[in-house]
């Protein structure tokens, strides 16, 4: 007799797992198309080397909604893996009847609707910055970097840790009922973590914009600080080092 995982012909809960990665891998995917593709051929075509085209990739030269999406799936690719502690603690209570079938699409989507919202305003402020010109970068830089240095140092930045580092703690007490509810709580996720990590996310502002090495960076760091124990040991290390590249490049420029 086949067990009855064995008969089943689809493992759900994997199957989902498995869409969530493949849709992170497809965001990761665009946006090197987008950024590094024409960039790429320019540095062949100049004998530059391909990271090196990689770093200096950027939208100031885009419109509005071209500049949206980017930053749209820079949000999808960037704060998706940051959901991943939250995502799996809330997939371990689908045996309670609380949990609606699809209430695990639900919360992805609420939290990624926040980010989406930060994209609309982070377009227009990345526009904005770039048609100010280069000298907008020679102040804008160490700004940037110092507000986000001092923000690691911040209560709210803290607070807004210590729920992250707790999913189990922040379902226990936030807990809605139904699709709707679970909608609402990923809203919530995605507030919380939106304070967690606007000013890292912010530092793609800066002159070049939308660097891709930057951005797997800055993915790892913010993951990192939201579990318990490694996270604690990173965000002061990181606020340091943050104040530091303000001062560095506000002497350099």
């Amino acid at each position: 007799m086949l067990s009855p995982a064995l008969r089943s012909p689809l493992n759900l809960p994997a199957l989902r797992w498995l869409v969530f990665y493949a849709l992170i891998l497809a965001a990761w995917v665009m946006l090197f198309a987008a950024l590094a593709g024409p960039e790429a051929a320019l540095a062949r075509a100049m004998g530059q080397p391909l990271w090196l085209a990689i770093c200096r990739a950027g939208v100031e030269n885009a419109g509005y909604w071209p500049a949206v999406a980017m930053w749209a799936l820079m949000g999808a690719a960037m704060m998706a893996p940051t959901l991943v502690p939250a995502l799996r603690t809330y997939d371990d209570l689908r045996h309670t009847a609380a949990v609606p079938r699809g209430g695990f699409w639900a919360l992805v989507g609420g939290y990624l609707a926040v980010w989406l919202g930060f994209a609309l305003v982070a377009a227009g402020l990345q526009l904005a910055l770039a048609g100010l010109g280069g000298q907008a970068m020679l102040w804008g830089t160490p700004l940037l970097l110092a507000l986000a240095g001092l923000y690691q140092f911040s209560p709210i930045k803290e607070g807004c840790l210590s729920k992250c580092r707790a999913p189990l703690t922040f379902f226990m007490g936030a807990w809605q009922p139904g699709l709707t509810g679970a909608a609402r709580m990923g809203l919530r996720l995605g507030a919380i973590c939106l304070g967690c990590c606007w000013a890292l996310m912010a530092l793609g502002l800066i002159g070049g914009a939308m660097s891709l090495i930057w951005m797997g960076l800055a993915t790892l760091l913010m993951t990192l600080e939201k579990l318990p124990q490694i996270g604690r040991r990173i965000t002061i290390p990181l606020g340091l080092a943050l104040l530091a590249g303000a001062g560095f490049t506000a002497i350099g420029g």
